[in-house]
């Protein structure tokens, strides 16, 4: 059987970290970028003690506390999933006024032993947003629709989540 292509790496550019020197089983580590979501002009979060969790291949998924986020635009979504490293995930809804943004968030409740500083703590898709900054600088969502990575000009891909990467 034919194995996976890895991809090279991106050069590096000043201040920047590869995906590829992230570690596989992934990690979390405490982070205190400034992070802000904007939607409709309502600020969803805005956070400066965050964790963001670290794999090979992906940016960094950064999970929010709480205490943090306006609660009062989330409401639970019924959706569930697991990963084999975290958890059972539970979804979020954010609601703006008449506006649904369906399981654009997802937290996990009881994460596994290595994961429990992200207890309490919520991710979001960027994509559906107006804006979503890490330290002012408005980020990419990491391609493919499926992951919740969040691309700045700080870190270097390739990124999965691009056609082909299934895989990586």
């Amino acid at each position: 059987m034919r194995q996976p292509h890895h991809p090279d790496p991106d050069p590096l550019l000043p201040g920047q970290e590869s995906v590829w020197d992230y570690p596989r089983p992934p990690i979390c580590e405490p982070t205190s970028r400034h992070i802000r979501i904007v939607h409709r002009d309502v600020v969803i979060a805005d956070a400066r003690a965050a964790w963001r969790t670290l794999e090979t291949s992906h940016p960094p998924t950064y999970y929010i506390p709480q205490s943090d986020i306006a609660m009062a635009h989330l409401q639970p979504n019924p959706a569930r999933s697991i990963c084999e490293w975290k958890g059972q995930a539970v979804y979020w809804d954010v609601v703006i006024g008449n506006e649904t943004i369906a399981a654009t968030a997802w937290s996990y409740p009881d994460p596994k032993p290595g994961f429990a500083s992200i207890k309490d703590h919520i991710a979001f898709y960027a994509m559906p947003f107006d804006a979503v900054l890490i330290d002012g600088e408005q980020i990419t969502p990491q391609p493919g629709g499926f992951y919740g990575g969040w691309i700045t000009s700080r870190e270097a891909g390739p990124f999965k989540g691009i056609p082909g990467s299934r895989f990586w």
